[in-house]
């Protein structure tokens, strides 16, 4: 024996269950019954006795390339818009963001110069430890 919960009867749920059938599950059942009859009319106007089957396929071709078209000019309004902001920033950031890089350039050179004298040292000795290693493997037969 199963147990059966009871359903709620309260005013908020009735009222989201008359919401479901009328805004979730009405527009998807009109939206597949257009989509079946666009299918049907299709079908039956192109495969008739006088059906120009090339203008339906030119037609279906526009149908696919529409949301992409919509995308790319999305994607232009976008980029359009940055390369805008863009300018606008260059033209409004001070002087000194210039010199502030050159800075940060020449701060480069010291630190990888820096780090290179740090190693030095080690590179030099395993260097050594190598050719002394080479030296006693050439010795031994």
């Amino acid at each position: 024996m199963k147990a059966q919960l009871p359903q709620p009867e309260h005013y908020s749920y009735l009222r989201h269950r008359r919401q479901f059938a009328r805004q979730i599950l009405l527009p998807i059942v009109l939206s597949a019954l257009v989509l079946v009859g666009m299918i049907v009319w299709i079908s039956v106007a192109t495969f008739q006795q006088g059906g120009d089957v090339g203008r339906w396929a030119a037609i279906s071709t526009i149908w696919v390339i529409i949301p992409m078209l919509i995308g790319g000019l999305i994607f232009l309004a976008i980029l359009g818009g940055l390369i805008y902001l863009l300018a606008r920033a260059l033209s409004v950031l001070p002087y000194y963001t210039g010199i502030a890089q050159d800075y940060v350039f020449k701060a480069r050179g010291v630190i990888l110069r820096g780090a290179d004298m740090a190693v030095k040292p080690i590179l030099a000795l395993n260097s050594w430890l190598e050719t002394i290693k080479a030296f006693f493997e050439r010795m031994t037969p």
